[in-house]
């Protein structure tokens, strides 16, 4: 899953901040817990779960991603 947003191209990576929690640590089990994921794989954006339990194809994360940005910005990057 992680490969899936590492690999978008550059302009998608300006409009995000990407943070990975390991579910081996006490940390990232905790915030599994917090955004209320309930498989793996799963990405959550704005602190709630998009996907789960799958992996979504490269167009449809770049617009997911792209219509988070723009109703946060008012604009297009």
């Amino acid at each position: 899953m992680a490969e899936s947003v590492k690999v978008l191209p550059e302009n998608y990576q300006k409009m995000m901040t990407v943070y990975k929690w390991d579910l081996r640590t006490l940390e990232g089990v905790k915030r599994f817990k917090e955004i209320g994921a309930k498989s793996l794989p799963s990405i959550a954006m704005d602190g709630a779960v998009v996907y789960s339990s799958i992996i979504p194809g490269q167009e449809d994360l770049g617009r997911e991603i792209r219509r988070r940005y723009q109703e946060k910005n008012q604009k297009m990057p």
